[in-house]
This record gives C-alpha cells, sequence and structure tokens, in this order.
C-alpha cells in the first residue's frame, strides 16, 4: 500500500490512499483518519485498507482524484518516536575525520543511534526556514522505516516483522553544532533542525526484490540547485533496519509510529557521489587536501528521489528551498 497525508482534519492532517503509479488518490476515512490512527489499529485496520487500494489501483472507485505531491504534509507531520542511526559504516568513518573526533568504540559492531525530534517534520516542498548561513547548512539523504508497536528485547530477525512502512528522508544538519554536541556525550540537538520526507511512505511488499535483508535496494538521486550531487545505494546498509529496531529497543518498548532512519545513504565507490556535502567536503580533504564545497546559502535547493530500475519513484520527491528564518516568518505575515 501507499499512503500520504493532506492537510486538514487537525494536527495529524487526513489520510489518503495513493495508486501505485502515484496518479490518484483516495480518503483512508472511516477506516482510519490519519496515519498514526492507522498504525496504532493496524491488525485491525490493515485488510480493509489492503482493500481499499486494491480498488483504487483497479479503477474501482468512482470518487477517486488527481493525487497532487506539493499538496502533501509528511506522511507523518509528527510522531511518537525519531531515532536515527548511523547504518552506513563509510560515512561514519568519513564524518570522524570531518569532526576530528576519536573512533567511536564497537562502531562496526553496535549501531550508532540519536534521538531527534519528532514534533515538527517538513512536507516535502515547504520551504526550509533556518536561522544562518553560517550554521553549515547541510542535506542528508536518507532511508527510514516506521514500525508497530516493538516489544523491549526483539531479535533483529523478529524486529523486521514490525515494520509497517519505509519511508524517504532528508535529516537536515547544521555542521557547525556538531562537533560540539558530539563532543558532550549528550547527542544532538542544535545541529538539527527539523526533518523532511518524500510525500509517500509505503508497505515494503511495494518494492518487490529491492525490499531484501532489511535493506532498500535502491539508489537515491540527490540534486543540488539542479545539478548531479550522488546516487548512492541503500543495499550497503552495514546494520539493516531489523538490527536497528532491536538496538532502540534494547531496553523498552517502542511505541506505533516510532521512525528509526538508516543515516545518510553512503557507499564506497567515490562513483556513486555523495548524500550530503560534508561527506563530500571531508572526501576533498583527503583526495586534494582541503575542502572546495562550501555548505548551502540561503535560496538554494535540494531534490531528492529513490528510483528503481524502470525509473519508477516509489516515495515520489523530495524538492526544497532554504530561506532565513526571519525572512519566512514575515513574509507568512503578510500573507
Amino acid at each position: 500500500m501507499k499512503f500520504a497525508t493532506l492537510p486538514g482534519g487537525g494536527t495529524d492532517g487526513r489520510l489518503v490512499l495513493v495508486s501505485r503509479d502515484l496518479q490518484r488518490a483516495i480518503d483512508a476515512a472511516p477506516i482510519a483518519a490519519t496515519l498514526i490512527d492507522a498504525l496504532e489499529r493496524w491488525e485491525d485496520v490493515a485488510p480493509k485498507l489492503q482493500a481499499r487500494y486494491d480498488d483504487l489501483n483497479a479503477g474501482r472507485i468512482a470518487d477517486a482524484r488527481a493525487f497532487d505531491a506539493a499538496a502533501c504534509l509528511a506522511p507523518l507531520p509528527r510522531s511518537p518516536q525519531w531515532c536515527d542511526g548511523s547504518a552506513f559504516l563509510n560515512h561514519g568513518r568519513l564524518m570522524e575525520r570531518a569532526f576530528n573526533t576519536p573512533p567511536i568504540p564497537d562502531f562496526a559492531t553496535i549501531p550508532v543511534m540519536y534521538q531527534g525530534a519528532s514534533d515538527d517534520f517538513l512536507s516535502p516542498t515547504q520551504d526550509v526556514p533556518l536561522p544562518s548561513e553560517a550554521d553549515g547548512i547541510d542535506f542528508e539523504g536518507e532511508f527510514g522505516v516506521v514500525v508497530g508497536r516493538v516489544p523491549m528485547g526483539v531479535s533483529a530477525t523478529q524486529a523486521l516483522e514490525h515494520i509497517r512502512l519505509l519511508v524517504q528522508i532528508n535529516d537536515w544538519s547544521l555542521r557547525a553544532f556538531g562537533p560540539r554536541e558530539m563532543k558532550t556525550g549528550f547527542g544532538f540537538l542544535q545541529a538539527k533542525p527539523s526533518t523532511s520526507f518524500a510525500p509517500v511512505a509505503i508497505t515494503p511488499d511495494e518494492l518487490g526484490g529491492n525490499w531484501r535483508d532489511g535493506r532498500v535496494q535502491l539508489r537515491l538521486h540527490i540534486e543540488w540547485n539542479g545539478h548531479w550531487f550522488g546516487h548512492p545505494c541503500g543495499s550497503e546498509m552495514n546494520f539493516s533496519f531489523g538490527d536497528l529496531i532491536a538496538h532502540a529497543a534494547r531496553t523498552r518498548q517502542l511505541s506505533a509510529g516510532t521512525i528509526i532512519g538508516s543515516g545518510t545513504v553512503s557507499n564506497v565507490s567515490r562513483t556513486a557521489g555523495s548524500a550530503c556535502i560534508a561527506e563530500r567536503r571531508v572526501i576533498e580533504i583527503i583526495d586534494e587536501g582541503e575542502a572546495k564545497t562550501g555548505f548551502m546559502r540561503f535560496g538554494d535547493r535540494v531534490r531528492m528521489m529513490a528510483r528503481d530500475a524502470e525509473g519508477e519513484m516509489p516515495f515520489g520527491i523530495i524538492e526544497q528551498r532554504v530561506v532565513q528564518a526571519g525572512a519566512a516568518s514575515a513574509k507568512e505575515e503578510q500573507r
């Protein structure tokens, strides 16, 4: 199944089912009013939602309408919890060099994860207001999973059974804050503004063979101001999503609607490019002796989309512009 959330009905928006080709949509009500409602009652509502989804794809729903991805909120405008890992060891090792931090103990055997803010997720097309260009504005392309309730102590294999949906993420970062916050040992706060999501969340079966071994086996294509930046593949995750979920649930249960991120998609091959600016900069330092690529400026745009071998984009597209926070607020007040 494919889901999206449109404005209306309250803070959590209004849930719609989206056709497999992302061309048509139909309200999920009265089965489930919101995506968090559906996730909390998944065992009861999933069969009914599947039947309605099948009818939508078969053209049996007369009141289906054109799907407008630009009108969507994040699939979950807010969630009970957002935990982001660093499952691509290539990226993690490069970031150690970028931040000049000592190697993380057991990095290759125990997943690294921080708990981010989950109260204000951004839509795939809205402007991203940030305080200052001096903060080192960076995008980070990721994949993620949304789980049902996960019991404490679940194994990595069992954890895969609790995955309800897959999502595509832009986990914005402010690099100027990163080194200090990493050294405190308390995790990120100011370095991580609100996270953005592609418009469509999908059940794993929608990917067919491109969902395998607890990994999204797709390339994530990234453009910055209209220019190619990278197309790394999710297959190179050193830890699977099962591993990440089990790590998060080691000492507590996870609520339905918890989102677990992969961390920045990163491939060993330099020809794949990068999914964030910081990674490109540290590669430039390694290869050329200095970083030559600057961070984002106000007015810059980033575009992200996962593509399969046929060119289909199952999650839709994230396409956003960075703006100065004060100017954005003033502009909204004038409307």
